[in-house]
């Protein structure tokens, strides 16, 4: 049989995007405990930041079919039911997401050279580069964005995020002796308004489990149509409104790291078309674009300037540049946006 082997591309800088890497027993052994069919050839998928993930494709009775294979390198097996359920929970509300794949045995989650690791349904929409986002594109998240935060909010668990405010506290902090003076006082500012923003209107905020990571690389198309939502691995109980300024961060940017206007009204107002903006949210909105922006640049930070995170090597570490991010945040702090009425 001709198998293919596992492709350690290169995302970013000299970063490689697999981090666990196994061979073909490996495989055979995980798929003999399933019944989907025999293995037929599995390959590194470039790009992986927090994971290591891999394509399988299986054959059965002469038909081919594929997965991906999700290796979990900061989590342990106890933070994992949150994600498996999660994932379950949104697909069977009809949300495009990939779910966790149940062995002979009933069993999703599994352990790979003593990490979790689910098997998944593979969806066969593709990515699309920042550049290619239309204002079409915009409205369809924003949509699917509203969609996605009305069916977790009774999700019957909560998580805090592990990249949340308690985290960014910490390392804001743990990183300013490699920051330039004006950078460390960035940050330090950044930490500081959103708690004050907390302490004054965080009560009256909307909450749900977010997504917590909706860049476009994260969404796969067919033309305007989303096929899917993937990486649900920073999902965690928290503002709707925060995980909406990541993705209009990321999503309505234009070359200059600027916010482009009608791809974001057409994103805002098409997931207050699924779901209504509150007052406290406009008087939010503004701070929370800032501190999307922040929290991105922070953890781009980190593996930048090489310091080691939990569970992996850090010359192993994807680096996407830290300074788009905070272009962003200096953008969103001299041109502050507001919600559609």
């Amino acid at each position: 049989m001709n198998m293919t082997t596992p492709d350690n591309s290169i995302f970013y800088g000299d970063s490689v995007a697999v981090y666990t890497h196994l061979e073909q027993t490996d495989f055979t052994e995980l798929v003999a405990e399933y019944e989907l069919g025999e293995l037929l050839s599995f390959k590194g998928i470039e790009g992986g930041i927090e994971n290591t993930n891999y394509f399988v494709t299986l054959i059965n009775k002469g038909i081919t079919s594929e997965y991906v294979l999700t290796i979990f390198e900061e989590f342990s097996m106890e933070d994992m039911p949150f994600f498996v359920e999660l994932a379950t929970w949104l697909a069977d509300r009809g949300l495009p997401v990939p779910y966790p794949v149940k062995d002979k045995h009933g069993i999703a989650l599994k352990r790979i050279k003593n990490k979790p690791a689910m098997l998944q349904n593979r969806f066969r929409g593709h990515h699309l580069e920042q550049c290619e986002l239309t204002v079409a594109h915009c409205a369809a998240i924003g949509t699917k964005l509203a969609e996605f935060h009305i069916a977790a909010k009774d999700f019957f668990l909560q998580r805090n995020s592990h990249r949340g405010r308690f985290w960014w506290r910490r390392e804001s902090i743990n990183i300013e002796k490699h920051l330039s003076a004006a950078d460390a006082e960035l940050l330090k500012d950044e930490v500081h308004r959103f708690d004050q923003l907390l302490a004054e209107h965080g009560a009256n905020l909307p909450l749900t489990v977010i997504h917590g990571d909706l860049f476009h690389d994260n969404v796969l198309f067919n033309d305007t149509k989303i096929d899917a939502i993937i990486d649900l691995y920073n999902s965690a109980t928290d503002y709707m409104l925060f995980d909406l300024a990541i993705l209009a961060n990321d999503w309505c940017r234009d070359a200059h790291n600027a916010i482009d206007a009608e791809k974001e009204q057409a994103l805002l107002e098409a997931y207050h078309s699924g779901r209504a903006f509150t007052d406290t949210e406009r008087l939010a909105w503004p701070q929370l674009t800032q501190t999307a922006a922040m929290r991105f640049w922070l953890s781009r930070l980190i593996p930048a300037y090489g310091i080691e995170q939990a569970g992996r090597d850090s010359s192993e570490m994807v680096i996407k540049d830290p300074d788009e991010q905070k272009a962003i945040l200096l953008y969103r702090r001299a041109n502050p946006s507001s919600l559609p009425a």
